[in-house]
């Protein structure tokens, strides 16, 4: 299948149970995405049972992780003769991401692909990944997250009702607001006329983030923050550019600023009871795709992230490009947060990642 320059309806407009959270539809491009990787491997000519498995996603169809995805459900049609098939629900369609972890340990939805942070409820130690400015570059976050440290963290699902496969890249959280242009700490909080009402994911270390910088954090569900934008009720959000447009949070916000304040990854997992209907023949293939599904969305997500940004601002949105000095100020207003949050952590926990990054960023 091609994925260049795929055009895609995108109703940013579902239904998460009984309330509409927004009614309008555009359509969305992506750039010349890299096509997936040739499928290799062994067929299984084996009838080893047939099943379809449903995989839940937050995003859009036009988003990387909704594109390898599709991908790792080629994979698994494509290796079992038709026997393994995927339907993917984008868009928040079955819930956010806490709804549908909570699915999968009831075995209502096969997969899902949810941010880490939510994900804290289930592994307390994935709130290493939310602290702020832990990553300074891209290569130092790939480092850790194909680390023993990074993947010991996916085994402590175990017992938890969901199997954790390995991790996407969700990317670098940037800031946007319908308010004025942030390009410091105190522009945050506002200080003669109030901190910005910033949603954040729901997630304690994310709260602490935003405390810290003087805004009014509001922790919401995803796929209501476009209307909740829209309607004012919050000033505004954080999420890496290839998410802020494939949303298209463009039309409601006017201001970015390039923090890069938190990288925050995916994880690929599936419910155990789901797992534990698989062949084992089927369940070393499902692995097996979900690691080379995560490499491609790894891949994409690079590739998508500045054009999103610079897509954006063709768009209309006035994007502040932080420097060093910038991005010093807002490492030192949020120190306080490693104050609070490494020793529930975990501090050696934190202090493994950091020497990873410090090994990769003298190479």
């Amino acid at each position: 299948m091609n994925y260049r320059w795929k055009h895609t309806l995108l109703m940013t407009g579902i239904m998460t149970g009984t309330t509409l959270l927004s009614s309008t539809a555009v359509y969305a491009q992506t750039p010349d995405l890299s096509d997936p990787p040739e499928i290799e491997g062994d067929v299984i000519t084996e009838d080893l049972g047939s099943h379809n498995i449903r995989v839940g996603l937050g995003l859009a169809e036009s988003s990387p992780l909704y594109i390898s995805t599709q991908y790792f459900g080629d994979i698994l049609s494509e290796r079992t003769e038709g026997r393994l098939t995927v339907d993917v629900f984008p868009n928040s369609q079955l819930g956010d991401d806490a709804q549908m972890m909570e699915m999968l340990q009831t075995g209502t939805l096969d997969m899902t692909i949810p941010s880490t942070s939510p994900a804290t409820s289930y592994v307390d130690e994935l709130a290493v990944f939310d602290l702020p400015f832990l990553f300074p570059t891209r290569e130092a976050a790939m480092a850790v997250l194909e680390s023993d440290v990074a993947l010991d963290l996916l085994d402590k699902f175990d017992g938890t009702g969901i199997k954790a496969f390995a991790y996407h890249e969700n990317g670098y959280r940037q800031l946007t607001n319908s308010v004025r242009p942030v390009e410091s700490p105190e522009d945050v909080a506002g200080l003669d006329v109030g901190g910005l009402t910033i949603r954040t994911m729901e997630n304690p270390v994310q709260l602490s983030i935003w405390e810290a910088l003087g805004a009014n954090p509001t922790p919401m569900a995803f796929g209501e923050v476009f209307s909740a934008m829209e309607q004012g009720v919050i000033d505004g959000q954080e999420n890496p550019w290839s998410t802020i447009l494939t949303s298209n949070f463009h039309e409601v916000q006017d201001y970015g600023s390039e923090t890069r304040h938190v990288y925050t990854p995916f994880i690929i997992m599936m419910s155990e009871r789901t797992w534990d209907r698989l062949d084992p023949a089927y369940q070393e293939l499902v692995e097996e795709a979900a690691r080379a599904a995560a490499a491609y969305e790894i891949q994409l997500a690079t590739e998508y992230d500045d054009w999103a940004r610079n897509q954006l601002e063709e768009r209309g949105m006035q994007i502040t490009r932080l420097n060093d000095d910038q991005i010093a100020a807002f490492q030192e207003a949020v120190q306080p947060v490693y104050d609070e949050w490494a020793p529930r952590i975990g501090e050696d926990l934190v202090a493994e990642i950091q020497q990873i990054v410090e090994s990769t960023m003298a190479e």
